[in-house]
C-alpha cells in the first residue's frame, strides 16, 4: 500500500482545503511531520484512517465527537479524499461524515447524511466503483488485509503504546496481540470446548439421574419384597462409575424375590377358587327354591281375590252393554242440539235487527227490505261528483292561504333588501378601509422581520459570550488546581526516585548469584550484600508515582487546551455580539418580537378582509337582481288570487244543493252508508232465522228414528244411556284386567315344579348367600395377591430392561465427556498435562510474539550497536498466573537476560520502535503479505542522544531498500536539519494550514 495524495476540507483544525502530496514527500524515503502542539499533526493521520475505514483511531471516534472543523464556514462541507495504490490498483476514496448545513430556504440548519465514494484509475480515466459505505469498507479491508485496529498499529506506529507494551504484564500484551492477530477463533475454540464439556457433563449427570430415577422406581415396584438396606443410593451418587454394577445387582435380587412370591400366590389362588365355586352353586339352588315357593303362595292369594270380585264383574258388564247401544243414538242427539242452538241465535239476531229499523220498516218482509236497500245505494252513488267538487273547493282555500303567506314573506324580504341596499355605501367603505389597514400591517411585519433575525443572532452571541466567560473563569480555576496537582505529583515522584537511588544497592544485591560475577564490580564473591532499608522504595512504586505525574501533566494540558478553546470562542462571540449588553439586546429583541407579532397578527386578516369585500359585492349584485324579480312575482300572485276566488264561488253554489241538512258531502255520504248497512243487516237476519227453523224440525225427526232403532222406548231414555268416552274406556279396561288375571292364574296352577316346591321344607337363601360371600371375599384377596405379584414381576422386568438400556446409553456419553473434558482442560490451561498452564489462545499468541521478537531483533541490533536482542519467554508466571507471553531483552555486553521493563528511556524507544517495525512485518505477513510502502512513526525521538538518533535514522533509511517511505511525527528540532522532506503544520487563528518543504523548494 502506498499513499499518493490527501485532500482535507473543514476537517479537524483545517478550515480551508488542504492538499498533501505524499509522492513528493516520499521521494527522500523519510519525511518529517512537525508543528506546534495542537496544530493538527495527528489529525493528518486521523484523516488517512478516516478515508480508509470511515472512522478515526483513539478517543476521537467516541459517540458525540464531531470531525468537523470549528473554524470552517457554515456552507463548506467536511470532506476527506485519499488517493492510494493497493493490490496493484490505484484508487481514490472520498468520505463526508454526517454534518449540519444551513437550510437552502429559511433559517436554521438541516442534517446531511454521511456519504462515501470509491473510484479506480484505469486506461479510460477515473471510473466510479461504489457509493455504499459497506461495500467500500469491505473492498478496502480486503485489499489491505487489515482491520482498522491493525492498520492503526502497523501503519500509524504509536510509539507510546509500544513503550507501554514493553512494560505491560502478560494479560495486557495478550489483549493487544489478540486484537492485532485476531485470535478470536482460538478463544472461540476454548469457549466451544468448555461449552461442550459442560454440555457433556450435563448429559452424563442427566443420564445418572435418569438411572437413579429408574432404580428408585424399581425400589417402589419391589415394595417390601426387597431389602431396602441393600439399596445403592446411600453409597452411590450421579457420576459414580460404580453406580451401574450396584443397580444391576440390586435389580436381580428384587426380580428373584418377586418371582418366588408369585409362585406362592398362584397355588393359594387355585385352592380358593374351588371352595368359591361350590359355595356359589349352593347359594343359587337356595335362591331358586325360595323363588318357586313364594310364586306358589302368591298365585293362591290372587285366585282368592279374583273369586271375591265376581258380582262387580257382572255389574260392569251390564253397564258396558247399555253404553254401546247409547253410542248409536249419540250422533243424532248432537245434531239436534246444534240445530236448536243455531235457531235460538238466529231468532235473537232478527229481534235486534228489527229494533234498529225505522217504524215504517219494523214489520217489513225480506222483499220490502231489499227494495229499500237498492234505493239508498242509488242515492249514495250520486254523491261522488259532489265529493270531488267539495275537495276542489278546499284545495282552492289552501292555495289562497299559501299565496297570502308568500306575499307576506316577499314583502318582508323586499323590506330587508331595501334596508341592506341603503347601507351598502357605508359597508363598502368600511371593508375597503380594513383591506388597506391589513396591507399596511403586512408591510410593517416584513420590515420588522428584517431587523429581528440579526437582533436574535446578536443576542445568542451575547449569551454565549457570557457563558464562555463563566466557563473560562472555571477553567482558569481548574488550571490552577491542575498545575498544583502536577507540581505535587512531580515532587513526589522525584522524592521517590531519589529514595530509590539511595537504596539501589539493595536492588542490585537481590540479583546477585553465588559464583557469578557482579554486574557492578565484576567480583564473583559477595561477602556482604546490601539489604533493603526500612521504607525502601522499589521500581513499582517509582513507576506508579511517575505514572501519576504523567496523568497530572496530561490533565493540566487538557485543561489548558480547554481554556484556550473557551477564550477563542469567547472572543468570537464577543465580536459577534458587539458592545451591547445581554440585557439591552434582550430588551431590543423582545420589543421587536412583540411589534412583529402584533403586525403579523394584523396582517393575517388581509386575506379574510379581501374575501369579505368580494362576498359583499356579490351579495349587492344578487340583492339588486332579487328586488326586480320580487316585483314581477307580486303582480303574478294578485292575478292568480282573483281567478281562484271566482272558481270557489261557483263550486259552493253547486254543493249547497247536494248537502241538504248535512254540513258536508262526506257527512251526507256517511249517513246514507249507515242506513244501507242497517237495512241489509235486518234482511240477512230475517233470512237466517227462517233457515234455522227448518233445520231444527229435521233434526227432531232424525233423533226419534235413531232411539227406536237402538231399542229405547223414548228419546230421554236413549239420552240417559249415553256415557262419555273416558267412562266407557275405564270400564272396558277393568274387564280386560279381570280376564288377563284369570288366564295368568290358570297358567301358574298348571306348573308342576311350583307345586313340587310347595311340598318341600322352607328354603334358607340368606345363609347360603353369606357363605358364598365369604368365599368370594377370600377369592378376591387371593386374586389381588396374585395380580399384585404378577404385576410386580412384570414391572420389575420392564424397569430392569429400561435401566439396562439407560446404562448402555450412558456408556458412550461418559466416554465422550471424558474425551471432551481432557481437551477442554488442555486448551484452558487447567489440565495436569499442560505443564505451563498456557491457554490455547495464549499459545498461539506466544508463537506470534516469538515471530515479532525475532523480526524486531534484526533492527534492534542495528539501533543499539549490536548490544540488545529481544527474546520471547514462555517461563511460567509466579503464583497462580499463566505463562507464555513474557518478553525479555538480552544484553550482549553483560550476557544477562532481563525484563524489558528495566530499559532506560532511550533504550525503551529503541526497543519499542524495533518492536513496532517487527510487528508491522509480522502482521503484514499474517494479512496475506500486503506490501506496506508508507509508514508513520508518532513521537519518541526526544529521548535519544545524537549517536542514537543517527543509528535510528540509519535503520529507518534502510527501509528505502524496499522502496518504503517513513513519516516521522516529532517536535525534535534536530530532526528538521537531518530530514530534508518536511510537512509543517502551521497553527493560525482561522485554522491550521500545511506547508511542504523539500530539499529544492518550499511551497505554501
Amino acid at each position: 500500500m502506498r499513499l499518493h495524495r490527501l485532500k482535507v476540507t473543514a476537517f479537524g483544525p483545517f478550515a480551508e482545503p488542504q492538499d498533501i502530496d505524499f509522492d513528493a514527500l516520499s521521494g527522500a524515503g523519510i519525511f518529517l511531520l512537525h508543528g506546534p502542539t495542537g496544530a493538527g499533526k495527528t489529525s493528518v493521520l486521523d484523516a488517512v484512517c478516516y478515508a480508509l475505514y470511515g472512522s478515526v483511531p483513539g478517543a476521537r471516534q467516541a459517540p458525540g465527537t464531531s470531525l468537523r472543523s470549528d473554524h470552517a464556514a457554515a456552507g463548506i462541507p467536511t470532506e476527506v479524499t485519499l488517493e492510494l495504490t493497493a493490490g496493484g490498483r490505484r484508487l481514490e476514496i472520498t468520505r463526508r461524515p454526517e454534518q449540519d448545513r444551513p437550510k437552502k430556504r429559511g433559517t436554521g440548519t438541516t442534517k446531511d447524511k454521511a456519504q462515501s465514494g470509491l473510484r479506480e484509475h484505469t486506461a479510460e480515466g477515473w471510473q466510479p466503483l461504489s457509493r455504499s459505505h459497506q461495500e467500500i469498507g469491505e473492498e478496502i479491508e480486503q485489499l489491505l488485509g487489515m482491520s482498522r485496529e491493525q492498520f492503526c498499529q502497523v501503519v500509524l506506529l504509536p510509539q507510546g503504546e509500544f513503550a507501554r507494551f514493553l512494560r505491560a504484564d502478560e494479560a495486557a500484551r495478550g489483549r493487544l496481540l489478540g486484537r492485532l492477530f485476531d485470535t478470536r477463533r482460538f478463544a472461540a475454540v476454548e469457549a466451544l470446548l468448555g461449552e461442550r464439556r459442560r454440555a457433556a457433563e450435563a448429559k452424563v449427570r442427566a443420564g445418572d439421574e435418569k438411572v437413579l430415577h429408574t432404580a428408585q422406581r424399581l425400589a417402589q415396584a419391589a415394595g417390601d419384597s426387597a431389602d431396602l438396606r441393600a439399596w445403592p443410593l446411600p453409597r452411590h451418587q450421579p457420576g459414580d462409575p460404580g453406580l451401574a454394577g450396584a443397580v444391576r445387582a440390586w435389580a436381580a435380587v428384587a426380580r428373584c424375590s418377586a418371582r418366588e412370591r408369585l409362585t406362592v400366590a398362584e397355588w393359594a389362588l387355585a385352592a380358593v377358587e374351588g371352595r368359591h365355586a361350590a359355595a356359589r352353586r349352593a347359594a343359587e339352588d337356595a335362591r331358586e327354591l325360595d323363588r318357586l315357593q313364594r310364586r306358589h303362595a302368591e298365585t293362591a292369594r290372587r285366585a282368592a281375590v279374583l273369586a271375591e270380585a265376581a258380582p262387580e264383574r257382572e255389574r260392569v258388564r251390564a253397564l258396558l252393554d247399555r253404553a254401546r247401544r247409547g253410542a248409536l243414538v249419540a250422533p243424532a242427539l248432537e245434531l239436534r242440539g246444534a240445530a236448536s242452538a243455531g235457531h235460538l241465535a238466529a231468532a235473537h239476531a232478527e229481534t235486534a235487527a228489527r229494533a234498529a229499523l225505522p217504524a215504517s220498516l219494523k214489520d217489513a218482509g225480506t222483499g220490502q227490505l231489499a227494495t229499500e236497500e237498492q234505493r239508498l245505494r242509488e242515492e249514495l252513488g250520486a254523491l261522488g261528483a259532489a265529493h270531488r267538487a267539495e275537495q276542489r273547493s278546499a284545495a282552492i282555500g289552501r292555495e289562497r292561504a299559501n299565496l297570502e303567506r308568500e306575499s307576506r314573506a316577499a314583502e318582508e324580504q323586499h323590506r330587508e333588501s331595501a334596508e341592506w341596499l341603503e347601507r351598502w355605501d357605508a359597508t363598502r367603505a368600511a371593508l375597503h378601509a380594513r383591506v388597506d389597514a391589513a396591507q399596511q400591517a403586512a408591510t410593517l411585519a416584513e420590515q420588522i422581520a428584517g431587523k429581528l433575525e440579526p437582533a436574535r443572532l446578536q443576542l445568542n452571541a451575547a449569551r454565549r459570550r457570557d457563558e464562555l466567560a463563566a466557563a473560562a473563569e472555571r477553567a482558569a480555576a481548574g488550571l490552577l488546581r491542575a498545575r498544583e496537582e502536577s507540581a505535587a505529583a512531580r515532587e513526589h515522584w522525584l522524592e521517590l526516585k531519589e529514595a530509590r537511588l539511595r537504596g539501589i544497592a539493595a536492588e542490585l544485591a537481590e540479583a546477585l548469584v553465588a559464583g557469578e560475577a557482579c554486574a557492578v564490580c565484576g567480583s564473583s564473591q559477595h561477602p556482604a550484600p546490601a539489604r533493603p532499608a526500612p521504607g525502601h522504595v522499589d521500581r513499582a512504586a517509582e513507576d506508579a508515582a511517575h505514572a501519576r505525574f504523567e496523568q497530572a501533566e496530561e490533565a493540566k494540558a487538557a485543561v489548558e487546551r480547554r481554556l484556550a478553546a473557551d477564550e477563542q470562542a469567547r472572543a468570537e462571540a464577543a465580536a459577534a455580539a458587539g458592545d451591547a449588553t445581554t440585557g439591552e439586546l434582550l430588551a431590543l429583541t423582545a420589543d421587536l418580537s412583540s411589534r412583529h407579532a402584533a403586525a403579523h397578527a394584523a396582517a393575517a386578516g388581509l386575506h379574510a378582509a379581501r374575501e369579505q369585500l368580494a362576498r359583499a359585492e356579490r351579495e349587492h349584485a344578487a340583492r339588486s337582481a332579487d328586488r326586480l324579480d320580487a316585483e314581477r312575482r307580486a303582480a303574478a300572485r294578485a292575478s292568480h288570487r282573483e281567478q281562484l276566488d271566482r272558481e270557489q264561488a261557483a263550486l259552493e253554489a253547486e254543493l249547497a244543493l247536494v248537502r241538504a241538512d248535512a254540513p258536508t258531502v262526506a257527512a251526507r255520504a256517511r249517513t246514507l252508508e249507515d242506513r244501507v248497512r242497517m237495512v241489509s243487516a235486518a234482511a240477512t237476519a230475517l233470512r237466517r232465522a227462517e233457515t234455522t227453523a227448518a233445520r231444527l224440525k229435521e233434526a227432531d225427526d232424525q233423533l226419534a228414528d235413531a232411539a227406536f232403532k237402538a231399542g229405547f222406548d223414548t228419546v230421554e231414555a236413549a239420552a240417559d244411556a249415553v256415557l262419555p268416552e273416558y267412562e266407557r274406556t275405564a270400564l272396558q279396561r277393568r274387564m280386560d284386567a279381570w280376564q288377563a288375571e284369570e288366564a295368568m292364574l290358570a297358567d301358574r296352577l298348571a306348573e308342576s315344579d311350583t307345586a313340587a316346591a310347595a311340598t318341600r321344607p322352607p328354603a334358607e337363601p340368606e345363609q347360603a348367600e353369606a357363605y358364598a360371600a365369604q368365599a368370594a371375599a377370600k377369592l378376591r384377596t387371593a386374586g389381588s395377591a396374585f395380580d399384585a405379584a404378577r404385576v410386580r414381576c412384570a414391572e420389575l422386568d420392564r424397569l430392569s430392561r429400561q435401566a439396562e438400556q439407560e446404562l448402555r446409553a450412558l456408556g458412550p456419553l461418559r466416554e465422550a465427556y471424558e474425551r471432551v473434558a481432557r481437551l477442554a482442560g488442555l486448551t484452558a490451561g487447567t489440565s495436569a498435562d499442560n505443564e505451563r498452564k498456557m491457554r490455547l489462545e495464549a499459545y498461539v499468541l506466544a508463537a506470534r510474539l516469538e515471530q515479532v521478537a525475532a523480526a524486531a531483533t534484526v533492527r534492534l541490533l542495528r539501533m543499539s550497536g549490536g548490544r540488545y536482542t529481544l527474546v520471547h519467554s514462555d517461563a511460567r508466571a509466579g503464583g497462580r498466573g499463566r505463562s507464555g507471553l513474557g518478553l525479555h531483552v538480552v544484553d550482549a555486553w553483560t550476557g544477562s537476560e532481563r525484563d524489558t521493563a528495566t530499559l532506560s528511556g532511550g533504550e525503551t524507544f529503541f526497543a519499542s520502535l524495533a518492536l513496532a517495525l517487527g510487528l508491522a512485518d509480522v502482521v503484514t505477513d499474517e494479512a496475506g503479505g500486503m506490501r506496506l510502502d508508507t509508514l508513520f512513526i508518532d513521537e519518541g525521538f526526544g529521548s535519544l542522544d545524537d549517536q542514537a538518533l543517527d543509528e535510528v535514522l540509519d535503520v529507518l533509511d534502510s527501509l528505502r531498500e524496499r522502496d518504503r517511505s517513513v513519516g516521522i511525527v516529532s517536535h525534535v528540532a534536530d530532526l528538521r536539519t537531518r530530514v530534508q522532506a518536511q510537512l509543517e503544520i502551521v497553527k493560525q487563528r482561522g485554522g491550521s494550514v500545511v506547508r511542504h518543504r523539500t530539499a529544492a523548494s518550499l511551497t505554501d
